[in-house]
């Protein structure tokens, strides 16, 4: 059973998480709405509730991608909170040091990571896919399609001639192997069926040699080589599949198993999973990190102050991610090293803050 004092702790916690968190939001919300009604702006038939929505469905997401941050500043508020209140001093009174107010709310942070990951994350995955799902309806290009499935990977290309339905079996280097391409006219007229071993994607103008043609009338030729004109290069294809955060944590199994079938980098897959394994620690290692600074600024300083801190400490830690997450992207280093080399640095400069945090 907690104590009373720990239950008022993290309750106190909780409130501070919970007031940044809707202020973040808020602020989510009402940047989203912008970008919302730019977004459509130009579209006709569409009424301002569906901006609203969308914002909604997305904001979620946003918030799961903000909640290391979230919780950094949420100690900052916490502490400005039990030291304006003098309880600090009642606490340290009652012979809990420092070092005992730190391990609470760091190990409820980790507890709280795990349902964040469990429960929240694949909610917001959820909305987040019903939101792409919704605004891809009114995206300029949704007429080029693309999915990876146990069959391979499988386009939808339309151009101003043609309707192209494209199978691949795999993915390697430049190249698609074992290529089905069905050419359709722009009503759905059966043209000719184009298959090849090997297909340079390189340029949107795929070169395809040695391709087995049968034309309308069901004949079947050979040819040296065909430049097949598409919508997609490799890049293009590479960048349909980055949006992770749309997709649950089973969900993102059964792709890393597609992936692995097509012959497609897993980097990215792999990376965002390992993020999401360790984010419970993630936000247990920001919670006793902005503790640490909260025991070794001057307690005099102002609300204004903390938040301004946090939010500097905030973009530091958010540019050294970035940085490690190019880095795996160019893959110079491995996936565990740009998941876990942040988050070590942070340990330890919060294991040398713990030293003689008693003192303070």
């Amino acid at each position: 059973m907690l104590a009373i004092y720990q239950r008022h702790l993290i309750n106190s916690f909780f409130k501070s998480i919970g007031i940044v968190t809707i202020i973040f939001f808020s602020i989510t919300v009402i940047l989203n709405i912008f970008e919302e009604v730019s977004f459509f702006k130009n579209v006709e038939d569409v009424n301002f509730t569906l901006p609203i929505f969308l914002t909604i469905l997305n904001s979620p997401s946003v918030i799961f991608d903000a909640f290391p941050f979230v919780f950094l500043i949420s100690t900052l508020y916490f502490f400005s909170e039990i030291i304006d209140k003098n309880e600090l001093n009642i606490y340290k009174n009652y012979g809990l040091t420092n070092f005992d107010i730190i391990k609470i709310i760091t190990v409820t942070s980790f507890i709280t990571g795990i349902f964040i990951v469990l429960i929240f994350y694949n909610i917001s995955a959820n909305l987040k896919f019903l939101y792409l799902d919704i605004k891809n309806n009114f995206a300029k290009d949704d007429k080029y399609l693309a999915v990876i499935t146990s069959n391979g990977l499988w386009i939808k290309d339309e151009t101003e001639k043609n309707i192209n339905l494209i199978n691949a079996e795999k993915i390697e280097d430049n190249f698609l192997k074992n290529v089905i391409i069905t050419e359709f006219d722009l009503n759905f007229k059966f043209k000719r069926i184009i298959s090849a071993e090997k297909v340079d994607i390189q340029k949107k103008s795929w070169v395809i040699n040695n391709p087995l043609v049968t034309n309308e009338n069901e004949t079947t030729h050979k040819e040296n080589k065909i430049i097949f004109k598409t919508n997609f290069n490799k890049e293009k294809i590479s960048g349909l599949f980055s949006n992770l955060s749309s997709l649950n944590i089973l969900d993102l199994e059964d792709l890393k198993k597609d992936y692995k079938t097509l012959g497609y980098s897993t980097i990215l897959l792999s990376a965002h999973q390992l993020k999401l394994y360790s984010y419970p620690v993630y936000l247990a290692i920001m919670v006793c990190l902005s503790s640490i600074l909260m025991f070794n600024v001057k307690h005099n300083r102002s609300k204004i102050f903390n938040l301004i801190f946090g939010i500097f400490i905030s973009v530091i830690i958010y540019y050294v991610n970035f940085f490690f997450k190019l880095l795996t992207e160019s893959e110079k280093i491995p996936i565990n090293v740009s998941v876990w080399a942040p988050q070590i640095v942070l340990l330890l400069i919060s294991c040398i803050g713990l030293v003689k945090i008693n003192e303070k």
